[in-house]
């Protein structure tokens, strides 16, 4: 289970932008600890110049979690599933958020800031960030992710 006493890095760019921002307020107020790695507007911004920096620190150990965001999600789980320890999962609905924990083991993630409501974001990063990896075939499936030359 998710310990809140952990910090969360939260990544967007101008399309996430409003998002982020939302999930940050009323994700501090269930005491979820949040650090902020931008963008500060909705001024048009290059999404990997704000997910690398949360990619690159969940994929050393920095952070056991991270949120990202852009206008589709597609660019910042593109982005962030470059790392080896990474497993960024773009999600759209609750059941998502759910499953690619159980199953997938996932460690960030990617909302789409222009398709979903903030309500529905909310439940989502609540829903991924407490359930547990289910393990077992799953674990199994997780170790083939890696690619090796």
């Amino acid at each position: 289970m998710f310990d809140k006493n952990q910090v969360i890095p939260v990544g967007s760019d101008h399309g996430g932008f409003e998002l982020k921002e939302y999930l940050i307020q009323k994700l501090s107020t269930k005491g979820y600890r949040l650090k902020d790695y931008g963008t500060s507007s909705i001024v048009s911004v290059d999404y990997p110049d704000f997910i690398h920096p949360i990619a690159k620190a969940v994929n050393i150990g920095m952070f056991d979690f991270g949120i990202i965001l852009c206008g589709s999600g597609q660019g910042a789980s593109m982005t962030a599933n470059k790392y080896p320890n990474v497993r960024a999962a773009l999600c759209w609905d609750l059941e998502q958020a759910k499953l690619t924990r159980l199953h997938n083991n996932a460690n960030i993630i990617a909302l789409p800031g222009r398709f979903v409501d903030f309500e529905t974001a909310t439940k989502m990063v609540d829903i991924f960030l407490n359930t547990d990896f289910e393990g077992g075939r799953h674990k199994n499936r997780i170790d083939k992710i890696p690619v090796s030359e």
